[in-house]
């Protein structure tokens, strides 16, 4: 079975899409993010429809509503479960319902069952999220809208599991409005885009507030990329955001929020000692859906080719005396040196080596047991390191940075070739480094506050490498 991006039937027959909105509201280092769909039932009967999108893997769903004519539905969270026995028995009842799930194999595809959308009437979207915008290697702020999911695979004994597809070029009967709003307490520089872009517009004279959005009649056929850019980007910065005067006193909506941006240096013992030979496992991906174009734009490069491409940077790269081999896998795998490892990238003469037992695994891949790949990949962690690339727009956004996540690696996003070089040779570097690792974070504030802080704690580090943290203040 094979669904669309947006809203489909139960026969898998797509409703038509009439307009999209989106307002985005970047805040330093995050993303606030609104999207608005409206779709059109076009024909003489109701259809029960299912509205399939992507959403980045770390971001966070706040807010969902489906509105069909005058009938308003605001999603509440609730037990899985529970949530589909509601959904069933609204129906049954005759009532309007509406059901929002995460895929049970992916966290980046949610699918929302819409109980009945009568003929001739419109339904009206909206969901609201917040993501962290990852560091590019030039240190750009990457934003990600995405358009299109790559087509997935999974395991012949996984079940019938739904595959999500690009649009074909010039099929998109719609147009994208998209706006954005930029503040950081550091001057913006510039934005760019992929699409073509309205000029940047300041609000204040420091220039850390600005206003920026797509040209008119831009086809969302494609993943949208903003990179903003920031003067001083390695500085620390600070966010503070105060607490809700109608929230419930001392609980997280009432005490203010800090989002701390660092990039924390490390002593030149540490980041001088790069690997002069290291032992690297390729992992690269030759199933039938790297034969797709990297976008839907003219003069796109099959992904394959852009993975070829990849590899040899990577390779031509690789200090000498490094041992190495290089795995293709689709319907089954093969290995470069069937006998072992390779010792010397750059040598005219193999040197073939017994498997060694600490490897560094790099990867590029699309599957839809997400979930399974990465319970594999957290599963070796303390004897390799997971450094993934994701290839072409589209690519599984929970698969790449899931696996960089749970291996203690770095994830890469390659959409085109301009970019391609400083992307993977800032993975190669820390892939060479020692990664620091147990980390301690102290708060040095003023006596009467405390700080309990809300992210995850951090698990590795490499020099040059950003770090994010959020905590809840409380007291005077």
């Amino acid at each position: 079975m094979a669904n669309c991006c947006g809203l489909v039937t139960d026969k898998n027959e797509p409703v038509p899409l009439k307009q999209v909105e989106v307002q985005v509201q970047v805040q330093g280092h995050v993303a606030s993010v609104s999207s608005t769909l409206q779709y059109e039932n076009k024909e003489e009967r109701p259809l029960e429809a299912i509205f399939v999108f992507p959403l980045e893997a770390d971001a966070a769903l706040c807010h969902f509503s489906a509105k069909i004519g005058e009938t308003e539905v605001v999603a509440e969270l609730q037990e899985k479960q529970k949530a589909r026995e509601q959904y069933d028995d609204a129906l049954s009842s005759g009532q309007q319902a509406f059901l929002l799930e995460e895929s049970s194999e992916s966290s980046d595809v949610f699918r929302l069952s819409v109980g009945s959308l009568p003929p001739g009437q419109n339904a009206s979207i909206t969901l609201a999220y917040v993501t962290e915008l990852a560091v590019q290697a030039d240190d750009a702020l990457r934003f990600c809208l995405p358009a299109v999911l790559n087509p997935r695979y999974a395991p012949q004994d996984s079940g019938n599991v739904p595959q999500v597809t690009s649009a074909p070029g010039g099929s998109v009967p719609y147009t994208l409005s998209f706006s954005v709003q930029v503040s950081s307490p550091c001057p913006i520089s510039k934005v760019e885009s992929n699409c073509p872009l309205e000029p940047l517009k300041y609000v204040n004279p420091n220039q850390t507030k600005a206003t920026v959005s797509l040209s008119p009649g831009h086809k969302f056929d494609r993943d949208v990329e903003l990179l903003v850019y920031y003067s001083g980007a390695h500085q620390p910065t600070a966010i503070v955001e105060a607490g809700q005067a109608s929230a419930k006193p001392d609980t997280l909506m009432a005490d203010p929020v800090v989002m701390l941006s660092l990039y924390p240096e490390f002593p030149a013992e540490v980041t001088s000692t790069l690997a002069t030979s290291g032992e690297f496992l390729f992992l690269m991906d030759r199933s039938s859906s790297m034969g797709c174009n990297m976008h839907n734009g003219a003069g796109a490069q099959k992904r394959i080719e852009s993975a070829r491409d990849t590899l040899l940077l990577l390779l031509k790269s690789l200090p000498l005396g490094c041992f190495f081999n290089i795995y293709g896998f689709g319907s089954h795998h093969e290995s470069f040196f069937p006998s072992g490892w390779h010792r010397d990238p750059a040598a005219t003469e193999g040197h073939l080596q017994p498997a060694l037992p600490s490897r560094t695994p790099q990867t590029d891949g699309e599957v839809w047991n997400t979930k399974d790949v990465l319970d594999l990949v957290k599963k070796n962690v303390h004897t390799h390191r997971c450094f993934s690339f994701g290839i072409g727009e589209g690519a599984s956004s929970a698969l790449i940075k899931g696996m960089a996540k749970e291996g203690s690696g770095h994830a890469q996003f390659i959409t085109g070739t301009d970019r391609m070089q400083p992307k993977v040779m800032q993975s190669l570097r820390f892939a060479l480094q020692p990664a620091v690792k147990d980390i301690s974070v102290k708060w040095n504030v003023p006596k009467g506050v405390a700080v309990t802080l809300l992210s995850p704690p951090l698990n590795v580090l490499f020099q040059g490498q950003r770090a994010l943290l959020y905590a809840q203040l409380t007291g005077q």
